[in-house]
């Protein structure tokens, strides 16, 4: 049942994102020209899922387990560091380049647009790479202690 709802909700995500038009490059790119030809239609999509949101994840902070049985994981930690500033930066950097981002990639990838496979394998490559250094990071100070 866990299954069949994570596909609903991708599958309804999914759908959102290809209506309100979140997966096409070009209407995101004119959202971030903020000097020239500005869409601000994404903003309102943006808050309207904010306030979707809002009351679900109110309830959720009050709750163990979601109505399904699973368990509730929702963040915990409050600070700013510096993996977080500099991957918001890069996010940020590959978001305003591309016009795309992680969720709309993997919806793009059915579309046939050649630039969200190229998009979704440096996604790969950088998520694969960070892990890889984060690894070896660890392996060295295990090795210093």
């Amino acid at each position: 049942m866990l299954r069949l709802m994570a596909f609903l909700c991708g599958l309804l995500f999914g759908s959102g994102l290809l209506v309100s038009g979140l997966a096409n490059p070009a209407k995101v790119l004119a959202f971030l020209d903020l000097t020239g030809a500005w869409d601000p239609s994404l903003a309102l999509v943006m808050a309207g899922a904010i306030g979707v949101a809002l009351l679900p994840f109110t309830l959720a902070k009050q709750r163990a387990r979601s109505l399904l049985g699973a368990p509730i994981q929702l963040p915990t930690r409050r600070d700013i560091d510096r993996p977080l500033v500099i991957g918001s930066l890069l996010f940020g950097v590959g978001w305003g380049l591309a016009g795309i981002c992680p969720g709309p990639a993997v919806t793009l990838l059915g579309s046939g647009y050649w630039q969200a496979y190229v998009f979704f394998a440096a996604l790969l490559a950088g998520s694969f790479g960070y892990e890889f250094l984060e690894r070896r990071q660890a392996a060295a100070a295990l090795v210093r202690s």
